[in-house]
């Protein structure tokens, strides 16, 4: 099922209530969760790490580095892909409140993957997860992976119904989520505007750096306070920076 236009314009603040929600998870205070020892607000990082302990696969002082680099490692890729396509894509088209049309867009990843800005999206909140409850975890990052899909069909169809054969032939020629590595299309020689996605992505590029640096502390707390402050950081930073003009616009 195709999301709606009004779930396309709200698109940022629905993402931010399914964070929001995961973090606050309130079904942790029902009883059943509590009886099923399910009712633990532990972050999934420390949650994971445990776990593969007591499983026998890993001592707990060598598990604990290994779930933070795979949540470090998805916030890199989560930053990187969202950097890559904003640079080719523009601000204009990749915040605006409307699905977008222009020519086809096939440079940058976008010769590699149809959405890098959705499947980097769902890289930076999966990493954000770990440091949700486990269960907070689970149905936050369940319920993002059904909205982006839903976003991805409606701007799919609104593409192949604006821009016709162009499109369609690009919908055969490249992945939706999971990336080639080799691209089967030629560079159109459209121009990456690095300084500005840079700026705009704050946020994912702030997540990898909070990872990065302060993860190795073990201070979980720590580490939330400095995503709501790189949160509001690239709010602002979005608020600045000025308006180009709209790139052309893929999936």
């Amino acid at each position: 099922m195709r999301a709606s236009t009004i779930e396309f314009r709200l698109r940022m603040p629905i993402m931010v209530a399914l964070v929001v929600l995961g973090f606050w998870a309130p079904w942790l205070q029902l009883p059943t969760f509590a009886a099923l020892d399910l009712g633990r607000r532990i972050p999934l990082l420390e949650w994971l790490a445990l776990e593969v302990s007591r499983a026998g696969l890993l001592r707990f002082t060598y598990a604990s580095p290994a779930v933070i680099g795979v949540a470090m490692a998805l916030a890199a890729l989560g930053a990187g892909l969202r950097v890559w396509g904003a640079a080719y894509l523009g601000y204009d088209t990749v915040h605006h409140g409307a699905m977008q049309s222009g020519a086809v867009m096939a440079d940058g990843p976008y010769r590699f993957v149809r959405n890098p800005l959705y499947l980097g999206g769902w890289c930076m909140m999966a990493s954000m997860a770990f440091l949700m409850p486990p269960t907070g975890a689970l149905v936050a990052m369940a319920l993002l992976t059904v909205f982006l899909l839903r976003l991805i069909l409606a701007e799919e169809a609104f593409l192949s119904a604006t821009l016709g054969e162009p499109y369609r032939a690009y919908l055969k020629a490249v992945p939706r989520l999971m990336p080639r590595l080799r691209g089967s299309l030629p560079p159109a020689g459209h121009k990456a505007h690095w300084g500005v996605a840079l700026l705009t992505e704050v946020n994912p590029i702030g997540v990898f750096l909070i990872y990065a640096v302060l993860a190795w502390r073990y201070d979980y707390e720590l580490m939330l306070k400095a995503v709501l402050v790189v949160f509001g950081v690239s709010l602002v930073v979005r608020a600045l920076v000025p308006r180009a003009r709209p790139s052309p616009n893929p999936a």
